[in-house]
């Protein structure tokens, strides 16, 4: 294979959030290597309908004698944290410089480009956490060619494409049968179905906020609302431009895409508008959650100034006998200042009364069903 050198300009930053961006005024074919990036790893599979074989390699150059033959060649790139690799892979793969500044400096928004007899895929690829809540998401990058597939990752250690692989090495289905397109078809088709686990992990957070917000809502729970939410919306922007790509892939008349694989790709373009169904039928409950929670919030504040106004209305009685008690009137002076001020029984009778007064009260209340929403609540 022919090498066409381009000239690639190169910065090593220390990024200091998660969206890299390009300073006014770069230079383009800049390429932005983040200095935690891990070092890349390069596996290449190659196989046809007999056979298959794997190896890892340690420099793009020995590549080339597999680019150009019959057989299919998968070159996997995990990690992008080697200036010299990524600019010899560029080399190796006559990558256009804008091509591999794309490649590089992550995040990009899915897309799909054309460039002569190269077609160029960026996609995002997510999983769901093993020990916590959320989920991880990284740049996936193909290059797809007449003999070849190059894919391009962040991270090393982990992606959605095991099953692909499985399939090759045991020749199960027609993977095997067809060229590199269908290869990108399947592990488009594995990225997209990476989705679903993910979202049945936000159905069964949904369900679980749910039943906090209607029994015991607290500030805690609308944090958690408001994370779900925002882990949603990252969700519909990783997926929504996917769907695009798929279709901008079904529609154009590129001769590096066979119109059977066209066929397959409706069938992941379909998977991906239903991704989107969930992740928008997601972000609808979150945000009832947040209806349902100020509405469990006044509710219970309600309760509360309900169960206090039915105290103080016991007490009202209660206080106006002892107020009246509590006066300093002479029995001496007159008879009709209190007498029952020197009874022998005169206060346990004043206590017997107010209890009365208040057992009535609370009977009425009851009678009323005041006291029920009350005892439910502390229920």
């Amino acid at each position: 294979m022919a090498k066409k050198k381009h000239h690639l300009n190169s910065i090593v930053t220390e990024p200091e959030s998660e969206d890299f961006y390009h300073q006014p005024g770069t230079i383009p074919g800049t390429i932005i290597v983040d200095a935690n990036a891990p070092p890349p790893k390069i596996i290449l599979i190659d196989y046809s309908p007999t056979d298959a074989i794997s190896k890892e390699v340690e420099t793009p150059e020995e590549c080339i004698p597999y680019l150009d033959t019959e057989s299919v060649s998968w070159v996997d790139v995990r990690g992008l944290g080697s200036e010299d690799i990524l600019q010899r892979l560029g080399q190796v793969f006559e990558l256009h410089p804008l091509v591999l500044e794309d490649i590089v400096n992550v995040p990009e928004r899915p897309k799909v480009e054309d460039y002569e007899d190269q077609l160029v895929i960026i996609a995002r690829m997510v999983m769901p956490k093993k020990k916590s809540h959320g989920f991880h998401s990284e740049q996936v990058s193909f290059v797809l060619g007449k003999h070849y597939l190059l894919s391009v990752q962040e991270e090393p250690k982990r992606d959605c494409f095991e099953p692909v692989r499985s399939r090759i090495f045991k020749n199960k289905g027609i993977i095997c049968k067809n060229g590199p397109d269908y290869l990108a078809y399947a592990l488009m088709d594995a990225i997209i179905d990476g989705f679903f686990p993910v979202l049945e992990k936000y159905g069964e957070r949904i369900e679980d906020l749910e039943d906090e917000v209607i029994s015991q809502p607290t500030p805690k729970t609308l944090k958690k609302i408001y994370k779900v939410k925002r882990e949603l919306l990252q969700l519909r922007r990783a997926i929504w431009p996917q769907r695009n790509l798929l279709h901008t892939l079904i529609q154009d008349d590129n001769e590096i895409i066979s119109n059977e694989v066209r066929v397959y790709l409706r069938d992941c373009y379909d998977h991906a508008v239903q991704v989107i169904d969930m992740v928008e039928t997601y972000r609808e409950l979150a945000s009832g959650l947040m209806d349902v929670y100020l509405s469990a919030v006044s509710n219970r504040m309600n309760e509360i100034m309900k169960l206090l106004t039915v105290i103080s209305a016991i007490f009202i009685p209660l206080t106006f006998i002892a107020g009246v008690y509590g006066m300093n009137f002479n029995t001496e002076k007159s008879p009709y200042n209190m007498p029952e001020l020197n009874w022998y029984w005169g206060y346990p009778a004043c206590l017997a009364v107010m209890a009365v007064i208040a057992g009535i009260l609370l009977y009425i209340f009851w009678r009323k069903g005041w006291l029920e929403n009350s005892s439910r609540l502390n229920r």
